[in-house]
C-alpha cells in the first residue's frame, strides 16, 4: 500500500479493539462512529491506519509497552472523541 504521508508525520497500524480502551479514559464508548482523520484507511482485517506526528516524548513512552521497531502517534483527544460522536448528516454550515 503506498500512502502519501506529509512530512513530520507517521502512519500506524491499529486494531479496532485498541478503541475499546478509551471507555478507561473517560469516554462513554470505545465505537468508532465516524471514520475521519485521524483515520486513514480501514483495512480488510479490521485494522485501522492513523496518521499523525510521531510521538517523541520519552516519558510517555517509557510508559508504554511495545517493541523498538514500533511507534505510536500523537492524537488529540477532541480529534478521538469527534471519531466517536454519530454522524449528524452534512454541516449546513460547510456546505459550498
Amino acid at each position: 500500500m503506498q500512502l502519501d504521508i506529509p512530512k513530520g508525520q507517521t502512519a500506524i497500524e491499529v486494531p479496532a479493539e485498541l478503541f475499546e480502551h478509551l471507555t478507561k479514559d473517560d469516554q462513554p464508548s470505545g465505537v468508532i462512529k465516524k471514520f475521519i482523520d485521524p483515520i486513514m484507511i480501514v483495512t480488510d482485517q479490521g485494522t485501522c491506519i492513523l496518521q499523525g506526528p510521531e510521538m517523541h516524548d520519552a516519558e510517555a513512552l517509557g510508559q508504554m509497552r511495545m517493541p523498538d521497531y514500533e511507534t505510536c502517534i500523537e492524537v488529540p483527544k477532541s480529534s478521538i472523541t469527534a471519531l466517536l460522536e454519530e454522524d449528524s448528516g452534512p454541516d449546513p454550515a460547510r456546505a459550498a
